[in-house]
């Protein structure tokens, strides 16, 4: 049975994409001007003329098309790492039987507590000791397994993954591995499927690490380039923006063609939950 949406429920989605829309909207409007222009009051609310002009000046300034790529290495390294590390992990603590499981399950989930600040300087001074400061590594390594992703792994597989499976396969002849690969890895794709999406924006959007370990002139990702814009004694923030727009503008890109497919696994996996 479908229920039909009425007025006031178009109408409250229609508000909501408005206000999720308007700071992108807002950005290629601030892209798209001057200092001059973006200091009138009120603000001007439609596009100026050098939208162009700004976007080569942080391409060029920013040596964005390096940075592009390098943070599309970093984001999917990550992103496949954790999936494939969370799952298995997740797998082992939420259907396997091994000892201190439930221990170490909390020791996993207490790491999620420390603050990350904490570990910058022991983290740095091992990245320094294996000289892999300025480097892709130093970025994609510390971040291929996720506390978070375990936990999330984990809790979809208790209900999502039946015990009567695996016992079915392993009583076909299965390996561990075989179980995992057939069974486990096709029951667990839509939470896999979502936490690729988290993991990729949040590996895409991170500074805080990447502007320690990397540098501008060396191997930047798109946020460590970015603090290279608009510097001076005025800084012109237009080109700002015009950089920020580029450095948004391949996530929307991979959402649009693969936008049917995540919503799909999240629709899948709160049916199966």
């Amino acid at each position: 049975m479908r229920v039909r949406a009425g007025r006031m429920t178009y109408a409250v989605l229609i508000v909501f994409t408005v206000l999720s829309l308007f700071p992108l909207v807002w950005t290629a409007i601030a892209a798209s001007g001057t200092n001059g222009r973006l200091a009138r009051t009120p603000p001007p609310f439609w596009f100026g003329g050098n939208l162009p002009k700004n976007l080569g000046i942080a391409w060029t300034d920013a040596n964005m098309g390096v940075a592009l790529l390098n943070t599309v290495i970093v984001a999917g390294t990550v992103a496949a790492g954790t999936v494939l590390f969370s799952t298995l992990a997740g797998f082992a603590f939420a259907k396997l039987r091994f000892r201190f499981k439930n221990v170490l399950l909390l020791l996993v989930i207490g790491t999620m507590m420390v603050p990350p600040q904490l570990s910058v300087v022991p983290l740095f001074m091992l990245i320094a000791e294996l000289s892999w400061t300025d480097q892709l590594q130093s970025v994609v390594l510390p971040a291929l397994v996720s506390a978070f992703g375990v936990f999330f792994m984990r809790q979809y597989l208790l209900e999502a993954l039946p015990v009567e499976l695996l016992e079915a396969a392993r009583v076909d002849g299965a390996s561990g591995l075989r179980v995992v690969w057939h069974v486990v890895f096709p029951a667990a794709r839509p939470a896999m499927a979502v936490l690729a999406m988290l993991t990729f924006v949040m590996a895409w959007n991170d500074f805080f690490w990447p502007i320690i370990a990397l540098t501008q002139n060396g191997s930047p990702t798109v946020q460590v380039a970015l603090t290279g814009l608009g510097r001076g004694y005025i800084p012109d923030q237009s080109v700002i923006m015009a950089g920020a727009l580029l450095g948004t503008l391949p996530l929307l890109l991979v959402f649009v063609a693969f936008g049917r497919q995540i919503v799909g696994g999240i629709m899948q996996g709160a049916v199966k939950g």
